[in-house]
């Protein structure tokens, strides 16, 4: 077995007293000492800091790029469009993409993060993020993708950080300024202390918040100027789970997985129409079987009405007792104080208000399915 790794930051997490497990071949902190259910309520109320240098993130860039901005762009995303779901071509400056890599049925492999760079000068180059769990093959096959034109540049020896909850934008701007006119989706670049920073408003918690790519001389220092605000505290991997169920976004290896679609999983969303209609994604039988006849089975979120919260691969009822399917992820939610959980069931049960059953602890609780995400969401959108 190989051995752990650990992040640049790992001295700063040992240093605060985290409990540390090992997730993804590294070893990450699981929580602080106020523990799992602090970190989540302070997350949703101020802001908290995550360590996410785990992740895959990464560059792909032409190798011979021309003096046309516009050709460039198109080139590299014309490169990169064939794996993924999204339309790349129109991506504007700044502008990032959630999408999906897919594999030839049709299923997910991965999803991850794409964005075109703001800066004139970097218009044949794409700056994306993939998931620990599978960086290693996901950057294996862009890479055969990219072929002789392009290469893929990693970037996983960065300090990767998430400041996320609705005083991250005050925090981050004390040391950012310009980072404050980003909206919901959007990046750009900046340097702070003479390190390269890519800043991009997104995240996994349904809160507003930015996650932060930083040269490795400087990521430490940023995550030491952050905690000094009185506003953001240190969060471990247990809250981010728990904030990002409550906010019904799914998670690869268990919400997802190479046999489920883009349809069957409620990411439509992502899937460009553009090529959608011109059936140039992977698995296109598939989309077209599943848009005419509808998917056999879609993922929808559970409302557990009571005792303790359904975990994940725990059986889902119908009102008969018929096994229809299986939770992929489950928890307590401290935002709404009772169990919620993700699973997948055929279409006809899939309806807001149907009551169906939980198998916990050998006992059927009763659920209902209910719209997600179960806590909303608070992204700043640009006007």
């Amino acid at each position: 077995m190989d051995a752990l790794k650990t992040t640049a930051l790992n001295a700063r997490h040992q240093a605060l007293g985290a409990k540390m497990t090992a997730f993804s071949g590294y070893v990450m902190p699981l929580n602080y000492g106020e523990g799992v259910l602090a970190e989540h309520r302070w997350t949703r109320d101020h802001a908290s800091l995550f360590d996410v240098s785990h992740m895959g993130p990464a560059t792909v860039e032409l190798l011979a790029p021309g003096p046309d901005a516009a050709a460039n762009h198109a080139q590299i995303s014309s490169l990169l469009e064939p794996l993924l779901t999204a339309d790349l071509q129109g991506l504007a400056p700044g502008q990032m993409r959630y999408t999906l890599l897919l594999n030839a049925d049709g299923g997910i492999d991965d999803d991850l993060m794409v964005a075109r760079p703001r800066d004139l000068e970097r218009q044949g180059s794409l700056d994306l993020v993939v998931n620990a769990g599978g960086k290693a093959a996901d950057f294996a096959r862009i890479s055969a993708q990219l072929g002789d034109a392009a290469r893929l540049v990693r970037r996983d020896a960065g300090v990767l950080i998430a400041l996320q909850g609705p005083a991250a934008e005050a925090a981050l701007s004390a040391h950012l300024p310009h980072s404050a006119a980003l909206g919901f989706m959007q990046a750009s670049e900046w340097v702070w202390r003479g390190g390269s920073i890519l800043v991009s408003r997104c995240g996994y918690t349904g809160e507003d918040g930015f996650e932060i790519l930083c040269d490795p001389t400087i990521g430490a220092e940023l995550w030491d100027a952050l905690l000094a605000s009185e506003r953001v505290k240190p969060a471990g991997l247990a809250a981010r789970d728990s904030l990002r169920l409550e906010a019904g976004l799914p998670l690869y290896g268990h919400d997802l997985d190479p046999t489920v679609s883009p349809l069957e999983a409620g990411l439509g969303f992502a899937v460009s129409k553009r090529r959608l209609a011109r059936g140039d994604l992977l698995g296109a039988d598939r989309f077209a079987q599943e848009l005419a006849h509808g998917p056999k089975r879609v993922r929808v979120g559970l409302r557990l009405e009571a005792g303790p919260p359904a975990r994940e691969g725990a059986e889902v009822l119908d009102a008969k007792a018929n096994l229809i399917g299986r939770v992929t992820s489950g928890g307590p939610s401290p935002s709404l104080g009772g169990g919620v959980a993700l699973a997948f069931v055929p279409p006809h049960l899939a309806a807001i208000g149907t009551g169906l059953f939980v198998k916990v602890r050998d006992r059927s609780v009763a659920a209902k399915v209910v719209a997600l995400p179960f806590v909303p969401h608070r992204y700043k959108r640009s006007v």
